[in-house]
């Protein structure tokens, strides 16, 4: 039988389905939207990605040859989204997304209350409208009927595990991921649910990555095309799903994965609440492999900078990719110089992530003449992107957190010119696994662990991980972006203060 994971990101979904060595059989994916009802919000349609997860899975089990069988299901989710819904599981409204900046308010309040310190200390997560927590107390403000109706607020994972088995079920990984978790005790935190009057009882039960919740309900195996039903297995937040999937078990690892967002994962024996990584807004949060923590660096923008330009600039190699069947990315980016470009892209258009979190920060583009091009343009995004990734590791080092290697996965993985800047742009290797859906594998590790497959699903991550390619910097390029990322580290500074004033 075969192992499923499922990948539910901000964008987009994968249904993926693998053999237990970690051979990918097959796999289907869709898109759909996130709305911005108004500047600063990022709502989506919990329903919607629910459908067209469904429409995903029943085209990768179509596609499956011989017997249609799933041993077990997890699930690799985007964090901190939440949303209200009734005692059936359904949505009263529109999750309110991770990436959400409404909550400023909310967040003045915390620090009143609690102490930025305090909570940091408490939860691992830093103060920021990113966090679920802020989201829940906007909703109980503003929209207080929704909030007096609800039965449960509820993360993607356990509003997927509620609709797959009708039991509403939390990953630690995930809940630790919101602000009401307390990292120490290892629970939803009593302090804080009470000092906000949150219940504990509307928030779902919490269990470690890859406990088996129940089976799948009979009539979803049947409307799928399955022949049995799969066991349904928590799993976690994507990141830490995809640090799993790239054999990230053992502290000091680390990888950097491209997808949404831009996020760095490095592996901890214990949660690292020093005052560096507080100042500079590192979450720190439960890891998918019991006993280990993961410190974390958050780029709000990422790959969604990518399909921006795509679909406002690039009609013209849309249009090619659907002729040819290329991928519109590689006609785009495919073909850059090996020179920096001469401009510079500050890549905060949902503001900036850390280590400043400025929801007010906005993009820009510095060094535009008549003799820019496209191309310039194009390569300005990958490298505006790869400094910001670099101004996060220079942080995660002087917090003492050590990084000889990035084992890169996501979308940004099949790119080979942006895979060796990312190497010269930081001067560390960076190193390629096979699986590149690493979220999707370490959900499908998690799933066969909980279903007996694994015994261990770390050991099995590191049995099945192979390194494809590494990328070394290039003495020549090293120097030549040290001088571009030494300018760009002075945009935001710069800016900041305009952008506030805009």
């Amino acid at each position: 039988m075969y192992l499923l994971g499922l990948d539910v990101g901000t964008t987009g979904c994968k249904a993926t389905i693998f053999k237990a060595d970690g051979a990918l059989i097959v796999k289907a994916s869709r898109e759909y939207s996130v709305d911005i009802p108004h500047p600063g919000w990022a709502e989506q349609d919990a329903e919607n990605v629910w459908h067209l997860l469904q429409a995903a899975l029943c085209e990768a089990i179509a596609r499956l040859d011989g017997g249609k069988k799933i041993a077990a299901i997890g699930l690799s989710v985007q964090g901190e989204a939440v949303m209200p819904v009734d005692q059936n599981g359904n949505p009263l409204r529109p999750a309110i997304l991770g990436m959400d900046t409404r909550t400023d308010e909310q967040n003045h309040w915390l620090d009143e209350k609690f102490g930025r310190k305090h909570l940091f200390q408490r939860t691992g997560m830093p103060l920021h409208t990113i966090n679920t927590l802020p989201k829940l107390l906007w909703l109980k403000y503003y929209e207080s009927d929704c909030w007096k109706t609800a039965r449960r607020f509820l993360l993607y994972e356990d509003f997927l595990i509620q609709k797959m088995t009708g039991i509403s079920a939390i990953s630690q990984c995930l809940a630790s991921r919101t602000q009401l978790y307390d990292l120490s005790e290892g629970k939803w935190s009593d302090e804080i649910l009470e000092e906000t009057g949150i219940e504990a009882e509307r928030l779902s039960a919490v269990y470690p990555s890859g406990t088996v919740i129940g089976e799948l309900r009979a009539e979803l195996a049947q409307a799928w095309g399955l022949d049995n039903c799969p066991l349904v297995v928590t799993g976690g937040h994507d990141q830490a799903c995809g640090a799993l999937g790239v054999g990230l078990t053992k502290p000091g690892l680390s990888m950097v994965s491209t997808g949404t967002a831009e996020v760095v994962e490095v592996v901890l024996d214990k949660p690292a609440l020093n005052q560096t990584l507080e100042q500079g807004n590192i979450s720190c949060y439960a890891h998918v492999v019991p006993g280990l923590y993961l410190a974390m660096t958050l780029n709000h923008s990422g790959g969604l900078i990518l399909r921006w330009f795509r679909d406002i600039f690039c009609s013209e190699e849309v249009q090619q990719a659907t002729e040819t069947g290329r991928d519109a990315y590689d006609l785009i980016f495919g073909d850059l110089s090996d020179e920096p470009s001469p401009l510079f892209l500050l890549p905060h258009f949902s503001g900036s992530g850390t280590p400043w979190f400025d929801t007010a920060s906005k993009g820009a583009i510095l060094g535009l003449t008549f003799a820019a091009t496209k191309k310039d343009f194009a390569k300005a995004i990958l490298e505006g992107l790869t400094y910001e990734l670099n101004i996060n590791l220079e942080l995660l080092r002087k917090g003492g957190v050590c990084i000889d290697e990035l084992r890169a996965i996501g979308g940004g993985a099949r790119s080979k010119s942006w895979l060796q800047l990312k190497a010269d742009v930081t001067g560390i290797r960076v190193a390629v696994p096979e699986v590149t859906e690493a979220a999707s594998w370490g959900a499908a590790l998690l799933a066969g662990a909980g279903a007996g497959i694994f015994a261990d699903a770390a050991q099995a991550a590191e049995d099945t991980l192979k390194i494809i390619e590494r990328y070394e910097p290039n003495p020549q390029a090293v120097p030549r972006y040290g001088q571009r990322f030494e300018l760009y580290r002075e945009i935001y500074p710069t800016l900041v203060e305009l952008n506030h004033r805009l």
